[in-house]
Protein backbone atom coordinates (compact mmCIF):
# COMPACT_ATOMS: atom_id res chain seq x y z
CA UNK A 1 0.00 0.00 0.00
CA UNK A 2 1.23 3.44 -0.91
CA UNK A 3 2.14 5.86 1.86
CA UNK A 4 0.50 9.30 1.87
CA UNK A 5 1.04 12.41 3.94
CA UNK A 6 -2.46 13.03 5.26
CA UNK A 7 -1.44 15.62 7.85
CA UNK A 8 -3.28 18.36 5.98
CA UNK A 9 -6.69 16.69 6.12
CA UNK A 10 -9.64 18.28 7.85
CA UNK A 11 -11.71 15.47 9.37
CA UNK A 12 -15.26 15.44 10.71
CA UNK A 13 -16.28 12.52 12.92
CA UNK A 14 -19.97 12.01 13.67
CA UNK A 15 -19.98 9.13 16.14
CA UNK A 16 -22.46 8.32 18.89
CA UNK A 17 -20.08 6.48 21.21
CA UNK A 18 -17.54 8.54 23.14
CA UNK A 19 -14.97 5.74 23.25
CA UNK A 20 -14.97 5.34 19.47
CA UNK A 21 -14.93 9.13 18.93
CA UNK A 22 -11.89 9.37 21.17
CA UNK A 23 -10.26 6.40 19.45
CA UNK A 24 -10.77 7.92 15.99
CA UNK A 25 -9.49 11.30 17.12
CA UNK A 26 -6.40 9.73 18.65
CA UNK A 27 -5.74 7.62 15.53
CA UNK A 28 -5.94 10.74 13.37
CA UNK A 29 -3.58 12.56 15.71
CA UNK A 30 -1.13 9.64 15.39
CA UNK A 31 -1.43 10.02 11.61
CA UNK A 32 -0.41 13.66 12.05
CA UNK A 33 -3.90 15.07 11.38
CA UNK A 34 -4.31 17.99 13.80
CA UNK A 35 -7.71 19.14 12.52
CA UNK A 36 -10.34 16.68 13.74
CA UNK A 37 -13.81 17.80 14.74
CA UNK A 38 -15.95 15.18 16.45
CA UNK A 39 -19.44 15.12 17.87
CA UNK A 40 -22.26 12.69 18.67
CA UNK A 41 -24.89 15.17 17.45
CA UNK A 42 -25.96 15.40 13.80
CA UNK A 43 -27.07 19.05 14.19
CA UNK A 44 -23.69 20.04 15.56
CA UNK A 45 -21.94 17.97 12.87
CA UNK A 46 -23.93 19.84 10.21
CA UNK A 47 -22.87 23.20 11.67
CA UNK A 48 -19.25 22.05 11.55
CA UNK A 49 -19.72 20.79 7.99
CA UNK A 50 -21.21 24.15 6.95
CA UNK A 51 -18.52 26.29 8.55
CA UNK A 52 -15.36 24.23 8.20
CA UNK A 53 -13.63 22.97 5.03
CA UNK A 54 -14.14 19.24 5.66
CA UNK A 55 -12.03 16.91 3.51
CA UNK A 56 -13.48 13.62 4.77
CA UNK A 57 -16.35 12.56 7.03
CA UNK A 58 -16.42 9.46 9.22
CA UNK A 59 -20.07 8.89 10.06
CA UNK A 60 -21.60 6.42 12.50
CA UNK A 61 -24.71 4.48 11.55
CA UNK A 62 -26.49 2.79 14.43
CA UNK A 63 -29.92 2.63 16.06
CA UNK A 64 -29.23 5.82 18.03
CA UNK A 65 -27.65 7.80 15.17
CA UNK A 66 -28.93 7.72 11.61
CA UNK A 67 -25.70 8.24 9.70
CA UNK A 68 -27.45 7.60 6.41
CA UNK A 69 -29.72 10.60 7.04
CA UNK A 70 -26.62 12.74 7.63
CA UNK A 71 -25.04 11.33 4.46
CA UNK A 72 -28.20 12.10 2.53
CA UNK A 73 -28.14 15.66 3.82
CA UNK A 74 -24.52 16.09 2.68
CA UNK A 75 -25.39 14.76 -0.77
CA UNK A 76 -28.79 16.37 -1.35
CA UNK A 77 -29.34 19.45 0.86
CA UNK A 78 -29.56 22.53 -1.36
CA UNK A 79 -27.43 24.41 1.20
CA UNK A 80 -24.67 21.77 1.38
CA UNK A 81 -21.16 23.17 1.33
CA UNK A 82 -19.72 20.12 -0.44
CA UNK A 83 -22.02 17.45 -1.82
CA UNK A 84 -18.93 15.62 -3.11
CA UNK A 85 -17.23 15.24 0.28
CA UNK A 86 -15.99 11.68 0.85
CA UNK A 87 -18.11 9.98 3.51
CA UNK A 88 -16.98 6.81 5.24
CA UNK A 89 -19.88 5.03 6.93
CA UNK A 90 -18.73 3.49 10.20
CA UNK A 91 -21.01 0.80 11.60
CA UNK A 92 -21.43 -2.58 13.22
CA UNK A 93 -24.21 -3.27 10.68
CA UNK A 94 -22.12 -5.48 8.42
CA UNK A 95 -24.71 -7.61 6.68
CA UNK A 96 -24.63 -7.32 2.90
CA UNK A 97 -28.00 -5.55 2.88
CA UNK A 98 -26.56 -2.83 5.16
CA UNK A 99 -23.52 -2.36 2.96
CA UNK A 100 -25.80 -2.10 -0.09
CA UNK A 101 -28.11 0.34 1.68
CA UNK A 102 -25.17 2.59 2.60
CA UNK A 103 -23.76 2.31 -0.92
CA UNK A 104 -27.14 3.21 -2.39
CA UNK A 105 -27.36 6.21 -0.06
CA UNK A 106 -24.16 7.60 -1.62
CA UNK A 107 -21.38 6.60 0.77
CA UNK A 108 -17.82 6.69 -0.47
CA UNK A 109 -16.43 3.90 1.71
CA UNK A 110 -17.68 1.47 4.36
CA UNK A 111 -15.84 0.65 7.58
CA UNK A 112 -17.04 -2.12 9.90
CA UNK A 113 -16.69 -1.85 13.64
CA UNK A 114 -14.59 -2.67 15.52
CA UNK A 115 -12.09 -0.45 13.74
CA UNK A 116 -8.31 -0.46 13.62
CA UNK A 117 -5.83 2.25 12.70
CA UNK A 118 -4.87 0.22 9.63
CA UNK A 119 -8.49 -0.08 8.45
CA UNK A 120 -9.01 3.66 8.91
CA UNK A 121 -5.88 4.42 6.90
CA UNK A 122 -6.92 1.93 4.20
CA UNK A 123 -10.23 3.75 3.76
CA UNK A 124 -8.46 7.09 3.47
CA UNK A 125 -6.12 5.60 0.86
CA UNK A 126 -9.13 4.17 -1.00
CA UNK A 127 -10.67 7.65 -1.11
CA UNK A 128 -7.41 9.14 -2.37
CA UNK A 129 -6.80 6.48 -5.00
CA UNK A 130 -10.33 5.93 -6.23
CA UNK A 131 -11.22 8.09 -9.15
CA UNK A 132 -14.93 7.41 -9.17
CA UNK A 133 -17.18 9.88 -10.93
CA UNK A 134 -20.26 11.12 -9.13
CA UNK A 135 -23.59 10.07 -10.54
CA UNK A 136 -26.61 12.35 -10.27
CA UNK A 137 -29.87 10.74 -11.20
CA UNK A 138 -33.35 11.30 -9.84
CA UNK A 139 -32.95 8.60 -7.21
CA UNK A 140 -29.20 8.58 -6.54
CA UNK A 141 -26.43 11.09 -5.97
CA UNK A 142 -23.03 9.83 -4.99
CA UNK A 143 -19.88 8.12 -6.19
CA UNK A 144 -20.31 5.69 -9.05
CA UNK A 145 -21.18 2.41 -7.34
CA UNK A 146 -19.11 0.44 -9.84
CA UNK A 147 -15.60 0.12 -8.49
CA UNK A 148 -14.02 -1.50 -11.55
CA UNK A 149 -14.36 -0.31 -15.10
CA UNK A 150 -13.25 -2.57 -17.91
CA UNK A 151 -11.04 -0.87 -20.49
CA UNK A 152 -12.32 -3.17 -23.19
CA UNK A 153 -14.65 -6.08 -23.54
CA UNK A 154 -13.65 -9.23 -25.42
CA UNK A 155 -16.94 -11.08 -24.99
CA UNK A 156 -20.14 -11.07 -26.98
CA UNK A 157 -22.02 -7.76 -27.02
CA UNK A 158 -25.11 -8.29 -24.89
CA UNK A 159 -26.77 -4.91 -25.30
CA UNK A 160 -29.10 -4.53 -28.21
CA UNK A 161 -28.30 -1.64 -30.51
CA UNK A 162 -31.19 0.78 -30.88
CA UNK A 163 -29.94 2.64 -33.97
Amino acid sequence: MKSYDISGLNVLVLEKHLLIRNLLTEVFREFGVPSVHSTPEPKKAWKIFESFPVDIVFCDWCAELDGLAFLSRIRRDPETMNAYAPVVILTANTELRHVCEARDAGMTEFLAKPVSAQAIYERIVAVIESDRFFINSGEFFGPDRRRHHADHHDGKERRARTT
